[in-house]
């Protein structure tokens, strides 16, 4: 689903919303989580999962083409667990 699609729903889910709120406020959401992952901090939403950012040591690589080894930097990735009830609904029992 991308974000469109998702603004779409939602805004047809709430017949009482203007799609531009709605577009707002997925964006506000959007961007909350975005900065506070840009600043270190994790980002639980309760059933859903949480969002951190995991560091990467700089470590040499090797060029897939040449066979030649390169010097990869440290970095930093975003990573995401998935909550308990959102497993639930995935993997359901039985």
């Amino acid at each position: 689903m991308t974000k469109s699609e998702l603004i779409q729903r939602i805004a047809d889910a709430h017949v009482d919303l203007y799609q531009r709120d709605v577009e707002k406020i997925v964006g506000a959401i959007f961007d909350e989580i975005a900065r506070a992952l840009a600043q270190g901090q994790r980002v639980e939403l309760r059933g859903f999962g949480a969002f951190s950012v995991k560091q990467r040591a700089a470590r040499v690589g090797r060029n897939p083409r040449t066979g030649d080894s390169v010097d990869v930097s440290e970095k930093f990735i975003p990573f995401f667990k998935t909550g308990k009830e959102l497993r639930e609904k995935l993997n359901p029992k039985g």
